[in-house]
């Protein structure tokens, strides 16, 4: 049975599921995604704003932590935009998500990546390259598409989150609800 580890990019995999105005359910995508495999590691990487008392992602973090994921985060930067003057935060974890599959590639057989950022192409092709079987889950059925074609051309497998839309959102609404950052 080959060993599977699942990677999402939080902020990435929350717009495509916002896109295609699904309510994820983190326990049925986990499920899901486990089937017909040893699932060895489930990643779940996000921002956390500096307030991360009254952050809207604490309820999902905790709940993700507390139920088969492991989650990475760090914390917000906030920077002044200096075209707008405009105060931004920043918190970008593709350095995070890339070791962590570099690291874990010579022990699993297969890597799922939840997310459509073409910066994550060279990871794909590297992990490959250590005979890792490679799955994209996002979506390009909105618009504009949330992969960047590049990505979903350079994966073994894509797949269409639209697709199994009914396997990994929540199912006690009959029509996909909005998507939220709490379970």
């Amino acid at each position: 049975m080959d060993k599977t580890a699942l990677f999402i990019d939080g902020s990435n995999f929350y717009a495509a599921a916002r896109a295609l105005n699904l309510d994820i359910d983190f326990a049925r995508m986990r499920t899901h995604f486990a089937k017909d495999t040893n699932l060895i590691r489930a990643y779940y990487y996000t921002a956390i704003p500096e307030d991360q008392e009254f952050s809207s992602l604490r309820p999902l973090v905790d709940w993700l932590d507390y139920n088969g994921y492991a989650v990475v985060s760090k914390l917000t930067r906030e920077f002044i935009d200096e075209e707008t003057g405009r105060r931004r935060l920043k918190g970008n974890m593709d350095m995070e998500l890339a070791l962590d599959m570099l690291k874990l590639a010579p022990h699993i057989d297969h890597a799922i990546l939840f997310s459509g950022d073409g910066d994550f192409c060279r990871l794909l092709e590297d992990v490959q390259a250590l005979g890792v079987r490679t799955t994209v889950v996002s979506t390009n059925k909105t618009s504009p598409p949330m992969v960047a074609d590049q990505l979903r051309r350079m994966a073994d497998v894509y797949i269409d989150m639209a697709d199994i839309a009914a396997d990994i959102s929540k199912s006690s609404s009959k029509a996909p609800a909005k998507a939220t950052n709490d379970t």
